[in-house]
């Protein structure tokens, strides 16, 4: 099976109905610079990053959190800070899981093996009876065969736990001596979760933050800056929302209104 010129291209797309990668030709140029108010999230997942460049032990990551928080812009930043030093990206969709073992074994020979590569499945989430998060799980720990080496999964999620969770779950809950133990649906809900050994929680930005957000957007403005923050959240209170999403839509609306 075909795949990209990892020395040309920098990610590539999983692409379910022809069974193949795609190239990206046209990546997002975000930075890791633009992103505000995520410094802590932002080092973490540099550091992970790269041990893994350099060979060593590094984990798959689950970040998760409120939405238009930078989850996903963060990903898309390390690609683009990364790529000289060998990192490479293939985005999975959610109803495409089924096909990750077969996308890990493109990224496991030859051509590829010279290069690191990042998984990425954004906004991951299973509803209840969804088998796909197993192939999800045999990706993050292995099964017979261990996971390449050159391989590592960082997902985006809306919520902390993966799989849904049901209050009749907690019913089967039992403290035996001094140890609590979980039921059979609990353990199955925490047990993916935990296969992510790096958690990065995010947070809905307050008005400070969102303003940053703003400022970096409008880095170049020349005209009245408290007049601008003052547009930036009345446009965001119309949306009820003033997270960095909310931001760069100000941005693109102010722009084109001009």
């Amino acid at each position: 099976m075909q795949t990209p010129d990892w020395k040309i291209f920098h990610a590539a797309l999983w692409r379910a109905r022809r069974a193949q990668l795609k190239p990206v030709t046209r990546l997002d140029p975000v930075s890791l610079e633009q992103l505000v108010g995520i410094d802590h999230q932002k080092q973490q997942l540099m550091d992970n990053t790269r041990r893994f460049l350099r060979g060593e032990p590094a984990n798959h990551a689950l970040l998760w959190g409120a939405r238009g928080t930078g989850k996903s812009s963060l990903i898309k930043a390390l690609l683009n800070e990364f790529a000289e030093d060998g990192l490479r990206c293939v985005e999975v969709n959610l109803q495409d899981l089924d096909d990750l073992p077969e996308v890990v074994d493109l990224l496991d020979n030859e051509s590829a093996r010279h290069y690191r590569f990042i998984l990425f499945c954004d906004d991951l989430s299973f509803e209840q009876g969804d088998p796909r998060y197993k192939n999800l799980k045999t990706v993050l720990a292995g099964s017979l065969e261990l996971p390449p080496d050159n391989v590592l999964l960082y997902a985006t999620s809306n919520r902390r736990h993966l799989l849904p969770e049901d209050a009749r779950d907690n019913a089967q809950t039992r403290v035996v001596g001094n140890e609590l133990h979980h039921g059979d649906s609990v353990e199955e809900t925490l047990s993916l979760a935990d296969r992510f050994g790096l958690w990065l929680s995010f947070y809905p930005a307050d008005w400070n933050t969102y303003l940053q957000i703003v400022d970096s957007y409008f880095a170049d403005f020349r005209g009245d800056r408290s007049e601008l923050h003052a547009a930036a959240k009345q446009f965001a209170m119309l949306r009820a929302n003033h997270s960095g999403r909310t931001a760069e839509q100000f941005f693109l609306s102010f722009s084109t209104a001009k």
